[in-house]
């Protein structure tokens, strides 16, 4: 096979369809198009309803932006931490065993309320206030990524778990 003998298969390539051409060519007269009408002359632009008032316009209230990318935590002020007398490590997992928060969001922790003991907390955020607040006490803070922030599956609550556990 040489380069001069290579040719697209058959039916491959296709001529484009010469519109308003003549009568001969099939699609004269019209060009296509039908017999009159809106469509036939010109189109119609997007969002049009045929002069009806269109819905962009009759629901002004539809306007605006809901961010798809929105991360919403799940909050726990430093007063309700005090309340929970928590031993140990405070993290997602345990406040979700005492019923505080829910294990699909991630934690933050904020500042309302007062601090009398030192606690050990892992978040994923800590607002400012309740850092001073904590570390004032002589608790510690430990921030995690949003990765780490969900719990390996056999840990859940909720019975569902798979066994993920790996060699290492």
């Amino acid at each position: 096979m040489q380069q001069h003998d290579l040719r697209p298969n058959p039916g491959a390539k296709k001529d484009r369809k010469r519109i308003g051409r003549g009568n001969g060519s099939g699609q004269g007269t019209t060009a296509g198009k039908g017999t009159k009408g809106q469509k036939a002359r010109g189109g119609v632009r997007r969002g049009f309803e045929g002069g009806q008032l269109p819905i962009m316009k009759r629901m002004p209230f539809k306007r605006g932006f809901k961010n798809p990318f929105r991360v919403e935590y799940a909050i726990v002020n430093v007063g309700r931490l005090e309340e929970l007398a928590l031993e140990g490590l405070i993290d997602q997992l345990a406040l979700a065993r005492a019923g505080v928060v829910d294990l699909d969001r991630p934690l933050k922790i904020l500042g309302e309320g007062e601090l009398t003991r030192p606690i050990q907390v892992r978040a994923n955020k800590v607002s400012a206030g309740a850092r001073a607040k904590i570390e004032a006490v002589g608790g510690s803070i430990e921030l995690i990524d949003a990765e780490q922030a969900a719990p390996p599956d056999e840990d859940r609550s909720d019975g569902h778990g798979a066994d993920t556990t790996t060699d290492q």
